[in-house]
């Protein structure tokens, strides 16, 4: 039995468990309820209680970022809203041209919610540490502005499934939304001024003046509809969003700022694949090493290692450096003989749109064996060799074509083709050929027995660290929205774990903190990542999301300012606010379900 089917057994063993005590009502003798028909159970006290009025005595500063949350959050719902119209467009035009998007990982049904242990995007201890923070400055922000706008708070607590999931605050519903509800109470006959005043401030009815008795009170009154207004509802239900997102510029700001500055790339030189019975291989170095010095000489990329090894001569002993899950080795081995006539060349990977090679003819899949009559050993040949050429050079490469080439072919089985060089190398120092050389970025290294990878940590630091300059843009936007789910490459970027923690070092003041340093970016990435949707998903106009119920209350002051009929507006604005609300959860099964559908058609 596997981890997943005895953490499922467990789960549901759980909701048993859960469902029997509710049914009993133990649940309900300890303050516990259960979140609607879900195995969620919602733990109360009341303790804490006087901590939120503490917290709400700067009335002032509250107001304001709620007011600041109420621009943001119809910001947020127009972007969604405009993503989800967008969204639905595409599939109904990917359906009219017969090409929906097959069933996959990016739009499979467990992906579409933020469930950490259940979306596969989703690392579960960073997922759960940030939908934890997500929920419970969220609640708690909508705690503070209730004490705020005065609003009674009934009760706080967590959320539990096994392990706390987050934490609530529960205000007093009917003073938030002002559900009608008659109560009896035992009243004088008479009052006086300041008892009128007093019941009157309190939304109670009286009765009418008596010249006898004065103003009588009715036996039976009515609670006021709303307890509060509706812009201190408003700013109520927008803190929440704003606190996301508050928490979500927080912590980006310190994961792309200090944090990401105190992270550098190790070295860009991986042993991906070490041959049996090879020098490599007899000194112990195993796959997955990422080498950081030979001998005296420090390297930073395969290319640094591959040049080092040219300058050492057949048989002679050589001292690797490397790292591994943290801890440092050193190898000694003696380099095997090579062939003479042996070279791997150079197999081009792509070609630049525009370039020189493109014009003269080099194609993907090709290998360059030889420049000018120079042997091309490894990229590290092919790298040194470029570094010593000149704009407008016309250089002679000679290639070993694919078997499917059409073209005409020498009798030693290559292509030659003049190449004149352009300016366009970095700085215009040196010729400009335009192929990316390498097989997906892996080098082989007969001299030691071992194919080395490329993974470019270097670039990609540089990649992650240039996304903030990114967002005056819309593309920026996209890029940090889909970070962990697209990455830069489509691989996704889940965080310095796993295989990429590999490739970094702490440096400056994260030093010592060793390995910590990628536990913190990790929790401030999935953090700020998590808050970031939290917040805009809970913009969306459907009840009974934030975004909802602000929603209805701007149509019903808009149709009320129009009609100055409370009835009227109360009726448009629930129709609007429901047809809403029904338009986006079909978009959101349409999303889920559409590509299935479409293979059906």
């Amino acid at each position: 039995m596997n981890g997943t089917n005895i953490a499922l057994g467990i789960f549901l063993l759980y909701w048993f468990v859960v469902s029997v005590l509710d049914k009993r009502g133990t649940l309900e003798k300890y303050n516990i309820s259960t979140f609607g028909s879900l195995p969620i159970l919602m733990i109360r006290t009341t303790k804490g209680l006087k901590m939120l009025d503490v917290l709400a005595r700067p009335k002032f500063y509250w107001r304001n970022f709620a007011n600041l949350g109420i621009l943001i959050m119809f910001a947020g719902m127009l972007s969604m809203f405009l993503i989800i119209v967008l969204s639905d467009l595409t599939l109904y035009v990917s359906f009219l041209n017969g090409n929906v998007p097959e069933p996959g990982k990016y739009n499979s049904p467990k992906n579409i919610f933020l469930i950490p242990g259940v979306n596969e995007f989703i690392p579960f201890t960073w997922g759960v540490i940030a939908l934890i923070v997500a929920l419970v400055v969220h609640e708690f922000s909508h705690a503070i502005l209730c004490r705020v706008e005065g609003i009674r708070v009934k009760s706080m607590g967590i959320l539990f499934a096994l392990v706390p999931i987050g934490g609530f605050a529960e205000p007093d519903d009917e003073q938030l939304f002002g559900k009608k509800e008659k109560v009896k109470k035992e009243l004088p006959l008479t009052a006086t001024i300041e008892e009128i005043e007093e019941w009157e401030q309190k939304g109670n009815k009286w009765g009418e003046w008596d010249k006898n008795k004065g103003f009588e009170a009715k036996k039976t009154y009515i609670k006021a509809e709303k307890a509060v207004t509706r812009t201190q509802r408003t700013r109520i239900l927008a803190s929440g969003v704003m606190a996301n997102f508050t928490v979500a510029f927080i912590a980006f700001l310190l994961f792309f700022g200090p944090v990401l500055g105190a992270i550098a790339p190790l070295s860009d030189a991986v042993v991906l694949k070490v041959n049996e019975s090879s020098p490599a291989s007899l000194a112990g170095i195993q796959k997955g090493v990422i080498i950081t010095q030979v001998d005296d000489t420090n390297i930073t990329t395969s290319l640094d290692f591959m040049t080092y090894l040219e300058t050492v001569k057949p048989g002679v002993p050589v001292s690797i450096h490397a790292k591994k899950d943290g801890l440092s080795s050193v190898y000694y081995l003696n380099t095997a003989s090579v062939s003479r006539n042996y070279f791997n060349g150079v197999l081009v990977g792509e070609i630049i749109k525009g370039s020189p090679a493109e014009a003269a003819g080099i194609e993907t899949g090709m290998v360059i064996v030889r420049i000018n009559n120079v042997k091309m050993y490894s990229i590290a040949s092919f790298v040194n060799f470029m570094k010593t050429t000149q704009v407008n050079q016309t250089l002679k490469v000679e290639l070993v074509p694919p078997e499917n080439y059409a073209g005409n072919i020498n009798k030693n089985g290559t292509v030659v083709f003049d190449v004149k060089l352009s300016s366009n190398s970095v700085g215009g120092q040196y010729g400009f050929l335009g192929v990316s050389y390498g097989n997906k970025g892996i080098i082989e290294c007969p001299m030691l027995g071992i194919s080395l990878w490329m993974p470019q940590a270097k670039l990609y630091l540089e990649a992650l660290k240039q996304i903030p300059s990114l967002l005056a843009v819309p593309v920026g936007w996209v890029i940090l929205f889909g970070l962990p789910i697209y990455g830069f490459a489509g691989e996704g970027f889940r965080g310095f774990s796993g295989v990429i923690m590999q490739f970094y070092h702490p440096v400056g003041w994260a030093e010592p903190l060793g390995v910590g340093i990628f536990w913190v970016a990790n929790t401030l990435l999935w953090v700020g990542w998590l808050n970031f949707y939290v917040g805009l998903f809970n913009c969306l106009p459907a009840v009974p999301l934030d975004g909802g119920y602000v929603f209805k209350d701007s149509i019903y002051s808009f149709i009320y300012r129009l009609t100055m009929n409370e009835a009227m507006s109360e009726k448009i604005s629930n129709s609007v606010t429901a047809g809403f609300s029904i338009l986006i959860m079909f978009s959101l099964m349409l999303m889920i379900f559409g590509p299935f559908i479409g293979q059906w058609i």
